[in-house]
């Protein structure tokens, strides 16, 4: 069986990211003609037609869309490995790292990571993004360098993840509440009205779930999707935020946090980010400030 030629893997690579012949002839500074030819190879070497006419565009097969993802990290696998691992320059590094965390990370950590960051390389820009779920397609595409949040089923066998640190819930009020004069029992904060915290808009939760098995249920006024908007709410009126009590921090800022009166498990916030990134110098260098800048307190 003859060797396939492997320089096909990278003009597979980008005919699937283009969609286009010329797009991908001009990426690879090749002649149309000659892209033509090299798709008539990868179709006879694949045995699928890969791109098809749909009207004056090509669109994919499926062999193409099952391909997409294994043909791009084999491309950027095999540059990584024929590329020299050069000493970081930090004071020459310009980069734009993306961060996808929840609200209260940016408020709680931001600062002093961007003050760190900046020390060592001042041509380093953060951009930080929401966090509206825990699908980790931007870490497999490369839109998103690092995630930080709570480890879920969707976020895939393959992802890379560290702990940061250990959080718990806290019941917060605002100043002067009734219930920051007194110890809280589970009868009293039951008691009083509450908002509810949910991203898919479920009225239910783990704390819910606390009280009903002594007998109790919340009456909950108002739902919203993050934490953030929930304090906010919390500090204007007499509702009670039930919020993770070190990813808030700064957020709750003149209020009054309350230990939660029923036993709830602690959970772990991490840091996540795909395998291909494993080994990059300048990534490893943000993990370690992220992973510190957390680790603190």
């Amino acid at each position: 069986m003859s060797m396939p030629d492997l320089n096909l893997l990278i003009t597979l690579d980008v005919l699937l990211a283009e969609g286009s012949v010329a797009r991908a002839a001009r990426r690879l500074n090749l002649s149309p003609s000659a892209m033509s030819r090299a798709l008539a190879r990868l179709r006879e070497a694949t045995g699928d037609p890969l791109l098809v006419r749909a009207g004056r565009t090509l669109v994919p097969t499926p062999r193409a869309i099952a391909l997409r993802q294994q043909v791009s990290e084999l491309v950027h696998d095999s540059v990584a490995v024929l590329r020299p691992v050069g000493t970081l320059e930090l004071a020459q590094l310009a980069r734009t790292f993306t961060i996808r965390t929840r609200e209260g990370f940016v408020e709680n950590f931001g600062a002093e990571l961007i003050k760190r960051v900046r020390a060592e390389a001042p041509g380093v820009r953060l951009r930080f993004v929401p966090k509206p779920d825990k699908d980790s397609s931007g870490l497999r595409d490369g839109s998103v360098d690092l995630e930080t949040g709570v480890i879920g089923k969707s976020s895939g066998p393959e992802i890379r993840t560290q702990a940061l640190f250990r959080d718990r819930f806290v019941a917060v009020v605002r100043a002067g509440h009734a219930l920051a004069a007194c110890a809280l029992t589970p009868a009293s904060y039951a008691a009083g009205e509450h908002i509810a915290v949910s991203r898919q808009g479920g009225e239910k939760n783990v704390v819910d779930d606390a009280l009903l098995a002594l007998g109790l249920e919340r009456k909950v006024v108002a739902m919203v999707a993050g934490f953030a908007p929930a304090l906010a709410l919390a500090r204007a009126s007499d509702l009670i935020a039930t919020v993770p009590e070190r990813h808030t921090g700064l957020l709750r800022d003149g209020m009054h946090s309350l230990a939660l009166p029923f036993a709830l498990p602690e959970f772990t916030v991490s840091m996540l980010w795909h395998p291909r990134l494993d080994a990059d110098p300048a990534q490893r260098w943000l993990r370690g400030h992220v992973r510190d800048v957390c680790g603190r307190g």
